[in-house]
Order: C-alpha cells, then sequence, then structure tokens
C-alpha cells in the first residue's frame, strides 16, 4: 500500500498496511526515538520478530476487541516438541496466531472477565463502536504526520468520547500500574492518541482510558485514566521526539544514547554515590 499522506480516519486499514507506514510517526516511534534515534531507524529497517509473548497479547486483544487473525488451539503443553512446532509454523504461515491449548483457554476466560466488569463491559461492547481504528493527522508545530491506531473507537454519539486501550499486564495494582505507565511510555501514549482525536475533530474534550488486565487467574482489571500532570508530562516528550524525529529527518543522522563527537561524562547512580561516599570518601 502508498504511504498516506492525507489526514483522516482509515476504519478499513489492516494492521499490517498501518504498520507499514514509514512516512508517519506513531506513538511507539516517538518513544523509541526518545531512547536513541538510531534504535528508532534500526527497527524501521528491521521489523520485530515474532515472540510468543506478542502472540499471547495478541490473542487477548483478538477475543476482547473482536477483530485479528484467527486463533488456532495447539493440544500440546508446550513448543518443544517437533509436531508442536510445525502446527503452530503453519498456523502462523496461514496468518493466523497458535496458542497452547491452555492459553487459548485462559484468552477466552480473560475475555469473560472483561465482559463482567462493569466499567470495561462497556467500554468494549459490542456494537458500540469499532475496534482496530486508523488515525493520521499532520503536527502543525512540525508538519509532520502522525498516527495511532486506537484499540477501540466509539460510534458518535452525546457526550464526552471515551476511548480505551487494552492491556494485558503481570500486575493490575495502582502501584504497579504507575511503574508500567512511566516504564512504557503510557502516558506519551495517552497524550498522543488525544492529540490525534482533537486534531480530527472528533471530541473537543475527549477522555483516554487504559483497561489493564492481569494474565492470570483471577484477571483481575484495574480501568485508569491518567491525571493531566501525567498527561502534560506525556505530551511534553512527545515533542521533544517530533522535534527529534524532523532533526533527523532533515539531517539524515540518526544518533545513538550520546552524541558520538566525544565522550559522555558518567558518573555513579545517586544510591550509589550516597552510599559509598559515606563509606570510603
Amino acid at each position: 500500500m502508498s504511504e498516506i499522506v492525507e489526514p483522516g480516519l482509515y476504519p478499513d486499514l489492516t494492521a499490517e498496511q498501518y504498520h507499514a507506514q514509514r512516512t508517519s510517526l506513531s506513538s511507539t516511534g516517538a518513544r523509541t526515538l526518545l531512547k536513541a534515534p538510531a534504535l528508532f531507524r534500526y527497527e524501521q529497517d528491521n521489523p520485530q520478530q515474532r515472540r510468543d509473548t506478542f502472540d499471547f497479547g495478541t490473542a487477548a486483544h483478538r477475543v476482547v476487541l473482536g477483530d485479528g487473525p484467527e486463533l488456532v488451539a495447539i493440544e500440546a503443553n508446550d513448543w518443544r516438541t517437533k509436531a508442536a512446532r510445525e502446527e503452530r509454523d503453519e498456523v502462523v504461515a496461514a496468518g493466523g496466531v497458535a496458542l497452547l491449548a491452555a492459553d487459548f483457554d485462559r484468552v477466552q476466560e480473560m475475555a469473560d472477565a472483561i465482559r463482567r466488569h462493569p466499567i470495561a463491559s462497556a467500554l468494549f461492547a459490542p456494537g458500540s463502536g469499532r475496534p482496530e481504528q486508523s488515525m493520521f493527522w499532520r503536527d502543525e508545530q512540525t508538519g509532520i504526520m502522525r498516527r495511532a491506531r486506537a484499540d477501540w473507537l466509539p460510534n458518535p454519539r452525546d457526550g464526552r468520547l471515551i476511548v480505551p486501550d487494552y492491556k494485558t499486564t503481570v500486575c493490575a495494582h495502582p502501584e504497579a500500574l504507575a511503574r508500567s505507565v512511566e516504564t512504557y511510555g503510557y502516558h506519551q501514549q495517552a497524550a498522543w492518541y488525544l492529540d490525534g482525536i482533537r486534531a480530527l475533530e472528533l471530541d473537543e474534550k475527549p477522555a483516554f482510558l487504559l483497561v489493564f488486565q492481569e494474565k492470570t487467574a483471577p484477571y483481575l482489571i484495574t480501568v485508569v485514566e491518567l491525571d493531566m500532570v501525567t498527561l502534560r508530562i506525556g505530551a511534553a516528550k512527545n515533542r521533544r521526539a517530533l522535534d527529534t524525529y524532523r532533526m533527523c529527518v532533515e539531517s539524515g543522522v540518526w544518533p545513538g544514547y550520546v552524541p558520538a563527537h566525544e565522550p559522555h561524562y558518567l558518573s555513579l547512580p545517586a544510591w550509589a554515590l550516597n552510599r559509598d561516599t559515606e563509606e570510603y570518601l
């Protein structure tokens, strides 16, 4: 598919077509840019290989959202046998996702837990919206085309537009989720998606909710709305990523973690300095 150059909502774009876009910047790409532009460029040129953990997350999204590749249960305890691996490879070659039978049952149970949750069930109610909706918009300050793929975009209706994003996690306790938001940049994702919704005039004051669900029974769920300070920090990081992207595109230079023309001045972490200063200095 050719590159998308016009802002808009592209409801029928496949996941493969969306991820193949190279001249627009996604939230994931923006977060990688802040780590090191060279990492971003490498990942663009070398798409990530399939991993079993990704397959499980994809499967959970498929069952909860009702959209995605076909799921196939493989009657095996693990992937160590040749027969199990061959079955998996056949499913993958056909465009599906192969899961061990126990994992297949687990994602069904996770979806059942979502349907029983008072908030999550309403957010992802069948018929209330459309899954995997691609948004493209032009950044006013840099002219860069930005993109996002919403897990679920509610149908137009009266009231505030509430856009949910589904994530599987090891622990859905709020303290653990606060660390996850910082580690994975979910506040940047939230601010990015809100920008897209506003830019496309889908809603003036949208809300973005993160629906976290544990991957083990009883599949506890925590629905999160980030506070304004956290969203502002995410937006500021996104702005830095956009500026970095523009400079890299214009210069053709994609630096690593630090400038390459001189050594980086390094000291011990603060906790180690505090400990060792008292004991050795």
